[in-house]
């Protein structure tokens, strides 16, 4: 048999040498992946964005329930002992069961919520339309604080530990990253950029990255709030970075997708297939980078060069950020289909049509898939 680059990616990640390597890497990522109790906190699953799940899916998977909202869910959901959150475009943002879909709370804003909600000691805090960044108990989704910048926040937050306090990122419309404590919602300090900041802010190593509509990579210190550097895109950044060893992995809207090595700030490579953008957030590890594009493929490319390894048609673009579990890849197309796609070869495995356009990106924990849906509904996927 051939031994291409790929298999030898799927060999390594069934091998127990590679287990005890792939617990090394995540400890040097600063909890790159999803919590290692299989839950999935936050956006693209931990801090770097790395879209990495620590839980198997079953070789069988069938849908478990649904959970309609009054609009559409761009929204991507964060699973955490056994319970679901997630935002809508009606303004709510729901605590679901995850065994059933029921409904355990909603908390109203006063906009949309495409932003991905982060849950963290005890708390929800999630963004919304009306520009406030708002902390929820995570138990009953009662009000705790709420933090109001100068425009809407698209994007999910992020956090870090600052010794024993831990503070919360996001980025707003108001061109401004915010940094606030997380038990009071008091700003610590504010980053300005030269435009719309859409994605989440990704961090690792006492940084974070992120990019926006001004076409930078802006790389900051934590601490202070400080410009470590920038990089120039070529294009404005619609969609987050993903953060490992040292390189950040981001498309743009000219049609590129980027590995920076932000240490240095210069590019290490650049990949163009055709002229289509990227908004997806990339899934990244050992070896490899998966995203999507709006040419209606998911790509598959070497991480040490950007090689293509293979790529797999849908019929929609695909805004949907992909997630790694084990040998799989789980993403949803705007073609209205959920899909499972095999991670050495990039063939499909399952799909299930749900009909409207899929932007949410899936969420994958405790054998389970969830996602939204354009049409409304919060979709929960495993084992039948």
């Amino acid at each position: 048999m051939e031994d291409t680059f790929a298999t030898q990616i799927l060999t390594a990640v069934n091998s127990p040498r590679y287990i005890i390597l792939w617990v090394c890497l995540l400890s040097s990522w600063g909890a790159s992946a999803a919590s290692p109790e299989g839950d999935w906190p936050m956006f693209h699953g931990g801090p770097s964005l790395t879209g990495v799940a620590a839980t198997s899916l079953p070789e069988r998977l069938g849908l478990l329930w649904t959970f309609k909202t009054g609009g559409p869910v761009k929204s991507s959901a964060a699973i955490v002992q056994e319970r679901v959150f997630i935002g809508s475009d009606d303004g709510n943002i729901y605590a679901l069961a995850l065994a059933d879909g029921k409904k355990v709370w909603e908390f109203k804003t006063g906009g949309g919520i495409e932003s991905s909600p982060l849950v963290l000691e005890g708390k929800v805090f999630v963004g919304s339309s009306d520009a406030f960044l708002y902390a929820l108990d995570a138990v009953s989704g009662k009000l705790i604080w709420k933090y109001e910048t100068g425009d809407k926040i698209l994007g999910g937050p992020n956090w870090v530990k600052a010794g024993s306090k831990t503070w919360i990122l996001a980025g707003s419309y108001d061109f401004k990253l915010h940094c606030v404590a997380a038990g009071t919602g008091r700003t610590n300090w504010i980053y300005e950029t030269g435009n719309y900041i859409n994605g989440s802010p990704a961090v690792a190593n006492g940084e974070a990255a992120f990019g926006g509509c001004d076409g930078l990579l802006h790389v900051i210190a934590l601490a202070e709030g400080k410009q470590v550097r920038e990089v120039e895109a070529g294009a404005y950044i619609a969609g987050s970075v993903a953060l490992a060893d040292g390189h950040a992995y981001f498309g743009q809207y000219e049609n590129e997708f980027l590995c920076v090595d932000y240490k240095e700030g210069k590019k290490s490579w650049t990949f163009h297939d055709r002229n289509f953008p990227y908004y997806s957030t990339p899934a990244v590890m050992p070896g490899i980078v998966v995203f999507g594009g709006r040419d209606k493929l998911l790509h598959c490319v070497k991480r040490e060069n950007g090689k293509p390894v293979w790529s797999f048609a849908t019929h929609g673009k695909v805004d949907s950020s992909p997630a790694i579990c084990g040998n799989k890849v789980v993403v949803g197309s705007d073609d209205g289909r959920l899909y499972l796609v095999s991670l050495d070869k990039g063939q499909e495995l399952w799909s299930y049509e749900v009909g409207e356009p899929v932007a949410s990106s899936p969420a994958v924990a405790r054998e389970r898939i969830v996602v939204g849906c354009d049409d409304g509904n919060v979709y929960c996927f495993g084992g039948k």
